[in-house]
């Protein structure tokens, strides 16, 4: 599968989190919430031939990298979606870091280091209670950011049934109807309702151009 945008150098996309009032669910509950992000996290190492190293601390924190940075927003949305989907009670956080990657760390991102990682938890402490969704660091412009600020309020809006079609929707490969219908056991017209109440088609073309977008602003900043 190929990624829709070619990653620079030394560059890669840190994707910081956690789950918004876990503290107030049981704890199947939140284990539930984690289980559904690490499974999130190998679907999109698929994308990219790169593992994602997902890393859980601080009981309801997470952590993963993309190896291709223009996919951090499409993997931040996934998440979101499978989250949802999994009906486990728990939202999550999602802030996104791009950046240049100094060492990825002995196992998992525990003690991985760099701009990338400094970013992204940065951005993680400073967003607001009320936002899901954020993005900071190299080569993100104020475009960029409107652009994450729209999605962060569309998501926002999914239905359970939406997310759960939206998670399978989002991968690169945009997959079409009939291919998505037989993984729900629903029929294609009833995926067309749920991704049109989602916004499905446009947020993938919005993903298609950020995609071509944040590859050109890399490839720019790299001549």
């Amino acid at each position: 599968m190929a990624p829709a945008a070619k990653p620079r150098a030394g560059t890669a996309a840190i994707l910081t989190g956690d789950l918004v009032g876990s503290t107030e669910k049981p704890v199947a509950a939140l284990e539930q919430a984690m289980q559904a992000l690490a499974e999130t996290a190998r679907g999109i190492s698929a994308w990219t031939g790169a593992d994602t190293r997902f890393t859980r601390y601080r009981g309801d924190g997470w952590q993963i990298y993309v190896a291709v940075p223009g996919l951090g927003l499409r993997a931040a949305l996934t998440i979101i979606a499978r989250l949802r989907a999994a009906d486990a009670g728990l939202a999550t956080r999602a802030a996104i870091g791009i950046g240049r990657i100094d060492g990825m760390g002995s196992g998992d991102l525990a003690d991985g280091h760099g701009p990338a990682f400094e970013t992204s938890g940065h951005a993680l402490d400073r967003m607001p209670r009320t936002r899901r969704l954020v993005i900071d660091g190299d080569g993100v412009t104020t475009l960029h950011r409107i652009v994450v600020d729209l999605l962060d309020e569309r998501t926002a809006r999914w239905t359970r049934e939406q997310a759960e079609a939206m998670a399978l929707h989002l991968a690169p490969d945009n997959p079409t109807l009939t291919d998505i219908a037989p993984r729900l056991g629903i029929s294609p017209q009833a995926v067309n309702y749920r991704l049109a109440g989602a916004g499905g088609t446009a947020i993938r073309h919005a993903l298609r151009d950020w995609e071509a977008d944040f590859a050109g602003t890399a490839a720019g900043n790299a001549a």
